[in-house]
């Protein structure tokens, strides 16, 4: 089945509501209908994500990536998408919390192109960090990941570019939770676990950095 770009919006917020999120407004409806569009473009000669079918991607990526918006805690003011491939959950992010300065870190040239891409199109403040996450020296309030390959090695990395007092915002299932909280180490509490819409098996992790970092 497919879905034109003005159906787009209309099919996501039917989708929000079958998982009781509430809508998106009308003008943040027509960005993320915007968001499709290009990514549906893109996706026909690179590989952004393996999920091709509009309705695949909105339910899967854009439902999942605005339940993280929503979820993140009050009080964010700069958070780091590592690894971000086709902007998923960091686009959502900059597109629902527009007081959070987004960074968007993808190493693999292509799909930061795409990302630069739709920070223009869609006249972002984000910004592209085209290399490793790990080469970045700033500290995040937040850090998120989501799909990232290697999971384990990606979570010991951004824990250490979380603030102290900061979170890190891991999108996985119940049966990858504990081997990477294990991983993230003694320094960060985990006292919100929140399901993801689609399925009882993916959550939202997010643990609180209580113990900074070493020097």
């Amino acid at each position: 089945m497919s879905y034109d770009v003005v159906t787009a919006g209309t099919l996501l917020n039917t989708l929000l509501a079958e998982v009781a999120l509430q809508p998106l407004e009308t003008e943040l409806t027509s960005r993320f209908e915007d968001y499709l569009s290009l990514l549906l473009r893109w996706n026909a000669r690179v590989n952004l994500t393996a999920i091709r079918d509009e309705e695949g991607i909105l339910r899967r990526h854009f439902v999942e990536s605005i339940a993280c918006a929503r979820a993140l805690p009050a009080g964010i003011k700069t958070l780091l998408d590592f690894g971000s491939g086709a902007g998923f959950p960091g686009i959502p992010i900059a597109l629902c919390r527009s007081e959070i300065a987004v960074t968007l870190a993808e190493s693999q040239g292509k799909k930061a192109a795409f990302l630069r891409e739709a920070v223009r199109v869609l006249k972002l403040s984000a910004v592209v960090h085209s290399a490793r996450a790990e080469a970045l020296n700033d500290r995040f309030d937040c850090v998120t990941l989501r799909a990232v390959d290697k999971m384990d090695q990606a979570v010991r990395s951004a824990g250490k570019l979380v603030r102290s007092g900061g979170y890190l915002a891991l999108m996985t299932t119940c049966k990858e939770l504990d081997a990477l909280k294990a991983t993230a180490g003694a320094e960060f509490a985990w006292p919100q676990l929140i399901p993801l819409p689609g399925g009882e098996e993916r959550k939202i992790a997010i643990g609180e950095r209580v113990i900074s970092s070493p020097v």
